[in-house]
């Protein structure tokens, strides 16, 4: 009896070390796909973070006089008091016109290989200049843009001090390096998922471990990895399955605009999955409201796979513990206009 009693106690011990077992396995697994977002800014290439830029580009940042109208700044499109974009399926801009992609968040896009659905922009600072210059957009050129910034004697003074020894420290060129400066500081650490990926096991619930074990297992891997869960590379939408036309719109050939090559048609960056769950409505199309929708669809058209309830709603649980702490930005006050500013121009011509 005593025999049986302590065969059954070791039993059990065994079973409780062979959990123990399966989620370090887990949380090995995962530490070898992805990354942690770090608790401080990175480095850029090129771009010196110093507090004078950084403070610079956060005024440029929430600063709509850079658009022709004066009512469009980057915040609008990107606001960073909504999760990062703007809860819109495609950006309105200059003239209520509507821009042809969801928005893309703003928050850890510093950890992005490039910029924007298609790649078309190399880093934050080539990206920042894209909207201010595009007609559906904030409709401005990079010569208004200097004349508004060099008509305030406050900002003069402010690029002088982020460009020390520049002879023109107030050009096009500058305010978007400020940006990204600036854009390279809105980052999500100490998500439940960060916490996990540096042992704490019990930082995921038994469903959401569940849900990252789908992940991995069933292929989502393939394209979100890394410290973003995506934003590294370009896979063809429908890769198995096509979507219908509301999800992948048949006149938006993604980065065959870029390259012009035909391979590269209905081809997106993967998107970035980092703090997911306040980022809808999803795809580069906005068409879709529901994460868990959004979860199925790619199961069909990527993987090919008709997920089971149970797995989406699995999956789903996971993707929910890739929400970060968002930084608290105080709305900068910014420098009143002069005379000598470009006034307000609604029917600013495309440029």
């Amino acid at each position: 009896m005593a025999h049986r009693t302590l065969g059954t106690l070791a039993a059990a011990g065994l079973l409780v070390i062979a959990a123990g077992a399966g989620a370090d396995d887990l949380q090995q697994r995962a530490a070898k796909q992805f990354k942690p977002i770090p608790q401080y800014p990175p480095v850029i290439d090129g771009n010196e973070m110093t507090d004078d830029k950084i403070t610079l580009g956060k005024m440029l940042f929430f600063e709509p006089r850079l658009s022709a109208s004066h009512l469009i700044s980057c915040n609008t499109c990107h606001n960073v008091g909504m999760g990062g974009h703007d809860y819109l399926p495609v950006a309105i801009g200059h003239g209520w016109q509507k821009g042809p992609r969801n928005s893309p968040t703003v928050y850890n896009a510093v950890f992005n290989a490039a910029q924007f659905w298609d790649g078309r922009a190399a880093d934050l600072a080539e990206q920042a200049k894209g909207p201010v210059q595009a007609g559906v957009e904030m409709s401005s050129t990079p010569q208004r843009v200097e004349d508004t910034l060099s008509s305030m004697p406050e900002y003069v003074e402010r690029f002088r001090r982020a460009f020390p020894g520049e002879e023109n420290p107030v050009s096009f060129d500058h305010m978007a390096t400020a940006i990204e400066a600036f854009e390279a500081t809105l980052i999500t650490p100490d998500a439940p998922f960060d916490r996990y990926l540096r042992g704490d096991t019990g930082a995921l619930d038994d469903q959401e471990q569940r849900g990252l074990a789908l992940f991995m297992d069933k292929g989502c891997v393939s394209c979100h990895s890394g410290i973003n869960l995506g934003g590294q590379n370009y896979y063809p939408f429908g890769l198995v399955a096509r979507p219908d036309g509301k999800i992948l719109p048949s006149g938006d050939k993604g980065r065959f605009a870029v390259t012009e090559t035909e391979s590269d048609e209905y081809v997106f960056r993967a998107a970035p999955l980092r703090n997911i769950a306040l980022t809808a409505p999803y795809f580069h199309s906005g068409a879709v409201w529901d994460l868990e929708e959004a979860v199925a669809v790619m199961g069909t058209a990527q993987l090919g796979a008709e997920l089971g309830e149970e797995e989406v709603t699995d999956i789903t649980a996971f993707l929910h513990t890739l929400t970060g702490d968002v930084p608290s930005i105080t709305y900068p006050e910014l420098p009143p206009s002069t005379d000598a500013t470009p006034r307000p121009d609604p029917s600013a011509p495309t440029p």
